[in-house]
C-alpha cells in the first residue's frame, strides 16, 4: 500500500479528461450546428467544404448577375417597344404623304409630326439607361456605315454589297411601258427612226386579217393588192406601214408604239437633239431619257437617311455589256454616321472561365442608327415620302431584330438562373453532408459522454478516498 502514487485516481482522472474533451467537442458541435469547427476536426473535410462554399457563393452571385442582366435587357426591350410604335406611326404618315391627293401644305403638316417622332426616338435613345449605363446610344466610338441599297420600286434585280450595289433591269425597247417614280411611261422613238422601226415591226410579222390602229384609225391587213379596199381601210402591210408618220401612235398586237416629235428642251427652247420627251404626249419618252430618270430615282431612293455629303452615287445605265440588260452601278451607297454597338458581358459562373460570359449586344438605335435621320416626306411630288416608306420599313425590321435578340438573351438567362440555382442546391446538400452536425447522432454521443463524465467524476472521488485506509496503519 503506497501513498506517493495513486494510480487508480490517475487512471480515473485521465479517463475523465478524455471524456470531458469528448463532451466539450460534442457540446461545441451541438451548439454550432457544424461538425467541423476547426481544421483539427476534419482537415480534409474542411478543405473540401471550403472549395464547395467558394463554388456555392460564386454561383449564388452569378445567379444574381443573371437576374440583373434580365432587368437590363427588359429595360432596353421596353424602350424599343415605344420606338416600334413610333416607327409604325411614321410608316402611316409616310404612306399618307405619298398619296397624290395631298397638297404641299398637307405634307408639311405630316412632316411636322414626323419631325416630332424623330426627335422622340432620339430622346429615348439618349436617356434609356440601367444603373447609369445608357443602353440604346451605343458606345463612345462613332463609325461610318452604308445604307442598304434600294431599287426605287423599279422592276429589276438588286444585288447589294458592302459598299456598292448593282441594279439590273431588262433593257427598254420600243413600245415598252415602265413605271418611274410612280408615273407610267411608254418608250417611243423620235421621227424617221421611230417610223422606220414601226414599219419594220409591222411588215415583218403581220398576217392577212390582222388589225393595226394608227392614230385611232383601225386598218385590216389585206392578203394582197387585189383584196385591198381603201374605203373600208383594208390595206396591204406595205401601204399600212406607209401611213406611219411623225407623231403617230400605232397599236399592234396589244402594244402601242409612239413615233415621237421631240424638238424641244425641258425649258421649251428649240433644240434638234430634244430632251427625250415627246412634245405632244409627256408620258412618251426615249429609252435614254428613261434610263436618266431611273438613275435619278435610284440616287434619291438610296440617299434617304444619308448624312450631309454622303448621298449615293449612281452611274449611268450600262447597255453595252449586255444589249438585253440595263445595268446601273450604285458605285457608292448612301453613308451615315452611327455610334458602335454597346457590348457588355454578364458573368454567370463561379470560375474565371470565359465560357461563363454571356455577351449582350445592343445597337445604337437613334435615328442615325436606324437610317431615318432627317427623314423627309414633304416634297411636292410625293417621291420622297414613297422612298421614306422603304427606309422606315428597314428601321422597323432593325428594331424587330434587336428586340428578338434581346428576347433570346432573356430566355437564355432564365435557363441559366434555373441551372445555377439547381447547382447551388445540390452543392449545398453535398457540403452539408461534410460540415453540418447530425444532431441526433451527436446527441447520442453527448449523452454517452455526459454519463461517462459523471461516472468518471464518481470514480475519481472513490479513488481519492482509497488511500485513506493508510491512516489506520499510522494510528
Amino acid at each position: 500500500m503506497v501513498v506517493q502514487h495513486n494510480l487508480r485516481a490517475m487512471n480515473a482522472n485521465r479517463m475523465l479528461g478524455i471524456t470531458t474533451g469528448t463532451l466539450s467537442k460534442s457540446s461545441e458541435k451541438l451548439s454550432s450546428g457544424y461538425k467541423i469547427n476547426r481544421a483539427a476536426d476534419d482537415a480534409a473535410g474542411l478543405a473540401i467544404s471550403e472549395k464547395m462554399r467558394k463554388q456555392m457563393r460564386g454561383l449564388t452571385q452569378a445567379s444574381s448577375n443573371a437576374e440583373d442582366g434580365i432587368s437590363a435587357v427588359q429595360t432596353a426591350e421596353g424602350a424599343l417597344t415605344e420606338v416600334h410604335d413610333m416607327l409604325q406611326r411614321m410608316n402611316e404618315l409616310a404612306v399618307k404623304a405619298a398619296n397624290g391627293t395631298n397638297a404641299l401644305s398637307d405634307r408639311q403638316t405630316i412632316q411636322d409630326e414626323v419631325d416630332q417622332l424623330l426627335t422622340e426616338i432620339d430622346r429615348v435613345s439618349e436617356t434609356t439607361k440601367f444603373n447609369e449605363i445608357y443602353l440604346l446610344k451605343g458606345d463612345a466610338n462613332r463609325v461610318e456605315k452604308y445604307l442598304a441599297a434600294k431599287d426605287a420600286g423599279i422592276d429589276g434585280l438588286l444585288q447589294d454589297g458592302a459598299t456598292f450595289a448593282t441594279f439590273t433591269m431588262n433593257a427598254l425597247k420600243f413600245g415598252d411601258s415602265i413605271s418611274i417614280g410612280g408615273k407610267q411611261y411608254t418608250i417611243g422613238e423620235v421621227g424617221d427612226a421611230g417610223a422606220d422601226n414601226v414599219k419594220d415591226i409591222i411588215t415583218a410579222s403581220v398576217t392577212p386579217g390582222e388589225l393595226v390602229t394608227i392614230d385611232g384609225v383601225q386598218y385590216t391587213v389585206a392578203s394582197d393588192a387585189t383584196t385591198e379596199n381603201a374605203d373600208k381601210n383594208i390595206l396591204t402591210a406595205d401601204n399600212i406601214a406607209s401611213k406611219i408618220v411623225e407623231q403617230s401612235s400605232v397599236l399592234y398586237k396589244g402594244k402601242t408604239y409612239y413615233v415621237m416629235k421631240d424638238e424641244k428642251n425641258a425649258d421649251g427652247t428649240d433644240n434638234a437633239k430634244g430632251d427625250g420627251i415627246d412634245d405632244v404626249n409627256a408620258s412618251v419618252i426615249t429609252a435614254a431619257k428613261a434610263y436618266s430618270m431611273i438613275r435619278q430615282e435610284l440616287t434619291l431612293a438610296n440617299s434617304v437617311g444619308a448624312k450631309a455629303g454622303g448621298n449615293a452615287v449612281v452611274e449611268e445605265a450600262d447597255t453595252a455589256t449586255n444589249p438585253d440588260k440595263a445595268i446601273f452601278a450604285i458605285k457608292e451607297k448612301g453613308k451615315y454616321d452611327v455610334q458602335e454597338a454597346l457590348n457588355f458581358q454578364l458573368h454567370v459562373g463561379a470560375d474565371a472561365d470565359m465560357t461563363n460570359k454571356i455577351g449582350v449586344t445592343i445597337d445604337a438605335l437613334d435615328t442615325r442608327g436606324l437610317g431615318i435621320n432627317g427623314l423627309n416626306v414633304k416634297d411636292s411630288t410625293g417621291a420622297s415620302a414613297t422612298y421614306a416608306i422603304d427606309s422606315i420599313a428597314e428601321a422597323i425590321a432593325h428594331v424587330s431584330k434587336q428586340r428578338s435578340l434581346l428576347g433570346a438573351v432573356q430566355n437564355r438567362l432564365e435557363h441559366t438562373i434555373n441551372n445555377l440555382d439547381n447547382v447551388v442546391e445540390n452543392t449545398t446538400a453535398a457540403e452539408s453532408q461534410i460540415r453540418d452536425t447530425d444532431m441526433a447522432t451527436e446527441m447520442v454521443k453527448y449523452s454517452n459522454a455526459n454519463i461517462l463524465q459523471q461516472a468518471g467524476q464518481s470514480m475519481l472521488a472513490q479513488s481519492n478516498q482509497a488511500n485513506q485506509g493508510v491512516l489506520s496503519l499510522l494510528q
